[in-house]
């Protein structure tokens, strides 16, 4: 077991030791002269022997100072090295987890903006439905969906999840699809879903009762595979499938948009939030969803209560 004395005042002797001046040192670390001397003092007293011989003007290295101070000026380099080395490799890998939905449909497509805006950084993304845990996982931020709050954790509204039944043009035009209770009477995907029962009660349509028959996927990006495979419609977040949308690809067929009381969020630890690439990061994200509001109904970035 290492006997170091106190770090604090082994830290205020390099630097007195290496000005021969209190005054100086007290400048240097942000410290008065009266905390420099108490901190020497301490030192001394725990060595039992001066580091500094004290007149009316100055204060110099004894004999014994003189002897520590340039191993112990080269331990404090070394350590402040090793940790900046740390930091320095640390800030240029940026480790993101967000769900497998977001990742592919929304961040992925537009990862390359934000890599153009800093080059410097290597952008790592994770997928996973599961809340990130920060103090056992890599991640620097994550993006996930839920209400808040996270203690520990600084959070940024992003948008509600909103979802509106989406199909393609050929299984529109199949079934006649022009009114919310058609879809009472056509094939619909993952149909248990508490989505359906949320847009279905807002379209002011009965809930069918029982069970009902059909195909049950765990994310929006098989749903939509199973969509163009002309297996149903699916209840899906327009802000995912924008350029399907755009392209005609995929059609909604009704305007009924459904907000849920949960969102979007961009969560990190306290200690992150000074952090060069979590910032960047964070203020690209948010003008990019800022971006997104005209094309979405108003509510669905308007932040909760």
């Amino acid at each position: 077991m290492r006997r170091l004395p106190p770090l604090a005042a082994v830290k205020v002797f390099e630097a007195a030791a290496r000005h021969e001046n209190f005054t100086l040192a007290a400048g240097e670390l942000g410290m008065t002269q009266a905390a420099v001397s108490y901190q020497i003092r301490l030192l001394e007293e725990r060595l039992g022997l001066p580091l500094f011989l004290r007149s009316k003007r100055r204060v110099t290295l004894t004999d014994a100072g003189r002897r520590v101070a340039a191993p112990v000026s080269a331990a404090l380099d070394g350590i402040s090295e090793a940790f900046s080395g740390l930091v320095d490799e640390d800030e240029t890998v940026l480790s993101i987890s967000t769900a497998q939905t977001f990742a592919s449909t929304w961040l992925a497509p537009r990862l390359g903006i934000f890599q153009l805006e800093r080059p410097e950084l290597a952008v790592r993304v994770s997928t996973d439905n599961a809340m990130v845990d920060f103090a056992r996982d890599e991640a620097d931020v994550a993006i996930r969906m839920g209400q808040g709050p996270w203690p520990g954790l600084r959070h940024h509204f992003l948008f509600h999840l909103h979802f509106t039944p989406l199909c393609t043009p050929e299984f529109r035009d199949r079934y006649a699809l022009e009114k919310p209770a058609d879809v009472l009477r056509v094939p619909r995907l993952s149909p248990e879903d508490r989505w359906w029962k949320l847009w279905l009660s807002e379209a002011e349509l009965a809930v069918p009762e029982g069970r009902t028959p059909g195909i049950l996927l765990d994310s929006q990006v098989t749903e939509v595979q199973a969509v163009y495979a002309g297996h149903g419609i699916a209840l899906l977040t327009p802000l995912f499938w924008r350029a399907e949308l755009a392209s005609g690809r995929l059609v909604q067929p009704f305007k009924l948009v459904t907000c849920d009381r949960r969102g979007h969020w961009l969560i990190y630890p306290e200690h992150k939030r000074n952090r060069a690439k979590v910032r960047a990061f964070r203020d690209w994200l948010l003008r990019e969803i800022a971006a997104e509001a005209p094309n979405a109904p108003p509510e669905v970035f308007i932040p909760p209560e």
